[in-house]
């Protein structure tokens, strides 16, 4: 019979990767330029004419939310503002992130950002990109030609 020793780190990083396993759907914040970046979810869809991006913001304002394109990105940036009118409460939880934040999304395809369209309603931004006219599908059309022994 063999003997095996008994590791009880092993069993404390089997539980770290249980632990690490239930948070893998949750975004990672990231360092950014002293702050925290936290990645807010988007939604990224395409059609024949077009490339979609939904992203939730909730509690931002459309003025405080800039969209630029660069090539095949997408860079959203904003700020979520503090609203200091609540000077006296003692928070149990303080979870809600306020600050500026940034992400930027690359795109599957060239798009024309001469013609791209944003919305926001109800803390949802929608990024609408038309395609660029030398990727989008093209439909040839076939004529039929009389035969002349037909006539």
């Amino acid at each position: 019979m063999t003997l095996i020793r008994w590791d009880p780190f092993a069993e404390v990083l089997g539980l770290r990767r249980s632990g690490d396993r239930v948070f893998d759907g949750f975004p990672t914040p990231r360092l950014w330029r002293g702050g925290i970046e936290v990645v807010f979810p988007i939604d990224l869809s395409e059609t024949e004419e077009a490339v979609v991006v939904r992203a939730v913001l909730p509690g931002v304002r459309p003025d405080d939310v800039e969209i630029s394109i660069s090539g095949r990105a997408l860079t959203v940036k904003g700020e979520a503002k503090f609203d200091e009118k609540t000077e006296q409460e003692s928070y149990y939880r303080h979870e809600i992130r306020y600050g500026n934040f940034y992400r930027t999304i690359p795109l599957p395809t060239k798009v024309d950002p001469e013609h791209a369209e944003a919305e926001f309603e109800n803390g949802v931004l929608t990024v609408t990109l038309p395609k660029a006219a030398d990727v989008r599908p093209k439909t040839i059309k076939v004529k039929a030609k009389e035969l002349e022994s037909a006539k």
